[in-house]
């Protein structure tokens, strides 16, 4: 191992700063996710307890949205357990740039397979939070009982 000075550090904490910016912006993606995973967990649980009130006739209504809400649930937490891997993988890539600067090695597929891993998840949780997006508006078109007629 060789001495670190801070001539050699600091091209390395520039590297840095791209995984750390990127693990920023995801805390942000997961706070909006938790967030809506909240919201339709409390909307599913109203839904939920309203059900025994609620006319026979209404209930076919009020279950395709129980339904709708129990898929977008499982969408945003995998959406959330997606986003929260590519937070990790960002956070290995810091600690893995920062090993190989200490020991002085080449360890660049190393450094390419984790950012790839890091992208990869992140790419997947959007993809799967566009899901969820649809999944709120079919929600929304079961609470308001619109026919095909109106849907574009």
């Amino acid at each position: 191992m060789h001495s670190i000075t801070v001539s050699t550090l600091i091209p390395v904490l520039q590297t840095a700063i791209g995984p750390v910016i990127l693990i920023s912006g995801v805390g942000l993606l997961l706070l909006t996710m938790t967030n809506r995973l909240g919201r339709a967990i409390d909307k599913a649980r109203t839904l939920a307890d309203s059900l025994p009130h609620t006319p026979e006739a209404a209930q076919p209504t009020i279950r395709e949205q129980l339904r709708i809400f129990w898929r977008r649930a499982r969408l945003l937490r995998l959406a959330i357990i997606l986003a929260a891997l590519s937070a990790l993988f960002a956070a290995i890539l810091i600690i893995i740039i920062f090993l190989t600067a200490l020991a002085n090695l080449e360890a660049g597929w190393v450094l390419t397979i984790t950012f790839v891993l890091s992208m990869t998840c992140l790419i997947a949780s959007l993809v799967v939070f566009i899901h969820d997006t649809n999944q709120s508006l079919a929600a929304l078109k079961a609470e308001l009982k619109l026919d095909a007629a109106l849907d574009p």
